[in-house]
């Protein structure tokens, strides 16, 4: 049946709607060759150095936009990704996302601007020499039901043109931590375990830039940690990973940068400069019952800049962390107050995630 498929997907003119969770280009000779890795191999429990490339950025792009008639999908979009770097991409539904990923997978051409993937600028003549270097896991992982684990990955792995493919195999199902169920079929699998068969797919061709889409999508929360797992031990290996998620505890915990989307970059950065860009420093301080007169207690400390009150709670605008926590401590106690809490602001990646979205839903509104 693997040889049926293999034939079937390589015939000229056909095209390929089951491997990557999307159509590709009409498949001939050298499209099958295009996910080849050529030479370059990787030993065991190992990722290959990147080959063919200078420096140490995997992923640049510069004014990148992408429309479909007067509509943009993204739009002048600019950033860098290093390699070993797992860098996030968020945005809401429609923000452009899937689209930058298939447009940076030469699925898509872009209408204005450019970009380099792993030391090859994005360009039409450039498409074969990209996917050599590239895998991309689809949200919907696009897998044969009624092949085994292992007989799904020969396939992909005869069309990827793979070198030493039983050895790609082993490695990959190591990584996943599936070389015991190679043998069970696809159907018979959880979604949380297809999910790690798909991400083994695309570790198949030893890729330079690994695009995820969604990897967590619909997993209950021991799948989706068993995931975030198989990324870590990725980012450690040093492979270079492109994730694009909704989950922002997710991106939080997994991405050294991460980037928001809508249409447009809205910003880019470390989730803790993220942060401290939008937020100002606060402390936040708890007590039993509300004080009585807390301007008499906050105003004139040293570091604190301003207060407001939400209940038993006040949040205390700060310039300096510490000169003004002990100020606070000192003037509470002074004051009488049954203190549950104090203890700095922290804000979340969901918190920056939504400040630009609501400003854009306001700007749109105006």
């Amino acid at each position: 049946m693997i040889h049926l498929i293999s034939s079937l997907v390589r015939k000229p003119g056909r095209r390929i709607t089951g491997v990557a969770g999307a159509p590709a280009a009409a498949v001939g000779p050298d499209e099958a060759a295009s996910r080849a890795r050529g030479p370059r191999t990787a030993s065991p429990g190992k990722v290959a150095a990147p080959g063919g490339t200078s420096g140490t950025v995997a992923l640049s792009v510069h004014h990148l936009t992408k429309r479909f008639g007067a509509r943009a999908a993204f739009e002048d979009v600019s950033f860098e990704v290093g390699y070993g770097e797992v860098f996030g991409f968020l945005g809401p539904n429609g923000a452009g996302k899937t689209t930058t990923v298939r447009t940076l997978g030469t699925l898509l051409a872009p209408s204005s601007g450019s970009a380099t993937i792993a030391g090859i600028p994005l360009a039409p003549e450039n498409g074969v020499e990209i996917r050599r270097r590239i895998s991309i896991m689809p949200e919907a992982p696009g897998l044969y039901q009624r092949l085994t684990v292992a007989e799904n990955l020969e396939c992909f792995a005869s069309l990827y043109e793979v070198p030493v493919p039983r050895e790609r195999i082993e490695l990959a199902l190591r990584a996943v931590n599936l070389a015991d169920r190679a043998g069970d079929p696809c159907g018979s699998l959880s979604k949380g375990l297809r999910q790690r068969v798909a991400l083994a797919r695309a570790l198949l061709p030893d890729p330079q830039v690994l695009f995820l889409d969604e990897p967590t999508s619909g997993l209950d929360p021991v799948a989706a940690r068993d995931v975030h797992e198989l990324i870590d031990g990725l980012r450690q290996r040093g492979v270079t990973i492109f994730l694009t998620t909704h989950r922002l505890e997710e991106a939080e915990r997994l991405c050294d940068r991460v980037a928001i989307l809508n249409t447009t970059l809205r910003i880019i950065g470390r989730p803790g400069e993220l942060r401290e860009r939008l937020f100002a420093k606060t402390l936040t301080v708890k007590t039993l019952v509300p004080l009585p007169d807390p301007g008499r207690v906050f105003s004139g400390l040293p570091g604190v800049d301003g207060w407001r009150q939400d209940g038993a709670s006040y949040v205390i605008a700060i310039s300096d962390l510490a000169t003004a926590t002990p100020a606070v401590t000192r003037a509470l106690v002074h004051a009488g107050a049954d203190v549950l809490f104090i203890g700095e602001s922290r804000h979340s990646l969901e918190d920056v995630y939504l400040q630009l979205i609501d400003q854009d839903a306001e700007a749109g509104e105006q």
